[in-house]
């Protein structure tokens, strides 16, 4: 039941008469002054102008400062959005199945269980869906082996994985390390159990299975194609596949094609009627579409041609709202009173913005895993659609479109509050390509000036945040050689204030620890409003 939501007003401070505008650098964080990082090599004349600001600080947004496991494990958009729409740090996907596996707890729920009596009745096959990687950002690759080893154990005696190869929460091309680890572990689990568990296909996460917020069906369309119809290139096994396709030195894991394992001319392991499928990424925006196609009787994204009657689980919940998946292996955290419920209920219209690909983070998980709107009355949400190319083409991507849109919101006077995510960091930064990440750098330092020249002259105040670093670190050195990253990085990341009538009524906190879940209870200081109780302490305090 949802909590009594109240906002109490500061004694000293009543805000100001202008809006108030968070702007989301997505995938920018503070990195080494050097040619590694592409938000210091861009021209960025307003990000530097705030970084000298008495209102400025960084914040962490890895690890267990965002809900994660440890503090070796990256930060991602959808916990940072978590924890910022939250103001408190819950534990997120990562650790919740973490902890699961750990203690065994997974694998006593009913539909586990269930999944197993469905196997062993129709003595069919079950099949692993996921990314391949140890990135635990969607995935972690113990996870499916502890899965495969306990339905070893209860008597499952054939198995087929799909395994979608990441290369960009981890090295660009490090699949064939994943594949050696993974085909070990089958080995050693038939030989011990006597069982039949192979790799039946695959493909790289951009271009296979793992697409979101319906950018882009023909992603799913090519893993449906390989995983259920067995149609893709064809290949002995997962190690020929890529080495096959790394003869092409410009692609990289993300991007290598679908692909299917034969034997004797026909597919290892299609999805048959009977069979069951646990799609193991526990991250839910790149999951909700492929689930949608195993389990949607009237589904129109694209012709499935066949639709095996078996059973369905994911990792865990990926849309509570939607209920997708019906079956799932872990209940998702809760996650009441976000911000966006507090600001509801004290009747503050606002308004959300960003493009397609991440549409959903300035939404759905800035709003607590929930779908739709709180409030409909006074809430406005706005997506750009993105391009439909590969981002270091178009580094731009919607910034200038998204820019347009938010000045026209904030113009019109109807709005008190507005969230705006620039994704050109993050989804530029995954590509790896310097040139490409500074230009997006600059256009994005280019929105923010006219952004933040808006409100003002408007009489606001604009916050400035990252969610997570990633375009500030382009290569890493391992072994004396620089190596491409693409993936999030663990630096942290800044936050910034730029308030038009600011007269030192509020310095910056002395606080032991900043982190993105400190940001809520600062936005709502900035509106004149106290922090709820359970709330994380805010970034400023009043003199």
């Amino acid at each position: 039941m949802e909590k009594k939501l109240k906002l109490n007003t500061l004694r000293n401070f009543t805000g100001r008469s202008g809006p108030l505008l968070l702007v989301i650098l997505d995938g920018v964080g503070i990195g080494r002054q050097d040619d590694s990082n592409g938000v210091y090599l861009a021209k960025t004349p307003n990000l530097d102008k705030l970084m000298k600001s008495s209102l400025y600080t960084t914040l962490k947004a890895h690890g267990k400062a965002v809900g994660m496991p440890s503090d070796s494990d990256m930060g991602n958009s959808e916990v940072g959005h978590n924890t910022l729409g939250a103001g408190r740090i819950f534990p997120q996907g990562a650790t919740l199945v973490n902890n699961a596996v750990i203690n065994g707890e997974i694998f006593k729920g009913e539909v586990w269980k269930k999944l197993v009596q469905q196997i062993k009745q129709n003595d069919s096959t079950l099949h692993f869906i996921g990314l391949l990687s140890d990135g635990n950002v969607h995935s972690h690759i113990n996870h499916l082996f502890a899965m495969l080893k306990q339905a070893s154990e209860e008597g499952v005696r054939k198995a087929r994985l799909h395994i979608l190869l990441d290369g960009r929460d981890v090295y660009e091309r490090s699949a064939l390390e994943y594949i050696e680890k993974t085909e070990n572990f089958l080995l050693e689990i038939n030989k011990k159990y006597k069982t039949d568990f192979r790799i039946a296909s695959g493909g790289g996460r951009m271009v296979t299975t793992m697409d979101r917020y319906n950018a882009d069906w023909s992603v799913v369309k090519r893993g449906w194609d390989a995983h259920v119809l067995g149609k893709g290139k064809r290949f002995s096994s997962a190690k020929e596949a890529v080495e096959t396709f790394y003869k092409d030195s410009s692609v990289t894991d993300q991007y290598l094609d679908a692909f299917v394992i034969t034997e004797k001319g026909e597919s290892v392991g299609t999805i048959k009627d009977g069979d069951a499928v646990v799609f193991f990424n526990f991250r839910g925006d790149r999951a909700i579409e492929i689930s949608r196609a195993f389990e949607e009787k009237d589904f129109k994204e694209f012709d499935r041609e066949r639709v095996p009657e078996m059973l369905y689980v994911g990792m865990i919940e990926y849309d509570g709202d939607l209920c997708i998946p019906k079956n799932f292996l872990v209940s998702p955290q809760k996650i009441d009173g976000a911000i966006s419920n507090y600001m509801c209920a004290a009747k503050i219209p606002s308004f959300a913005i960003s493009e397609t690909q991440k549409y959903g983070h300035v939404t759905y998980f800035w709003n607590g895993n929930n779908s739709g709107y709180i409030n409909d009355s006074i809430e406005t949400y706005i997506e750009i659609p993105s391009d439909r190319l590969q981002f270091d083409k178009a580094p731009k991507m919607k910034a200038r479109e998204i820019t347009e849109k938010t000045i026209e919101f904030l113009a019109s006077g109807d709005y008190k509050f507005g969230r705006v995510n620039f994704a050109n960091g993050d989804m530029v930064g995954h590509t790896g390509k310097p040139e490409a990440i500074i230009e997006a750098m600059e256009v994005v330092d280019e929105c923010l000036g006219k952004l933040i020249d808006t409100v003002n002259r408007l009489n606001g105040v604009t916050a400035i945040v990252a969610d997570h670093g990633n375009s500030e670190e382009m290569y890493t050195i391992q072994d004396r050689k620089k190596i491409v990253s693409t993936a999030h990085s663990l630096n942290p990341v800044p936050f910034a204030i730029v308030d038009s009538k600011y007269s030192n009524e509020y310095k910056m906190a002395d606080l032991r620890e900043r982190g993105l879940s400190n940001v809520a209870a600062t936005l709502l200081n900035l509106l004149g409003y106290e922090k709820p109780q359970d709330y994380d302490t805010s970034l400023i305090e009043f003199v």
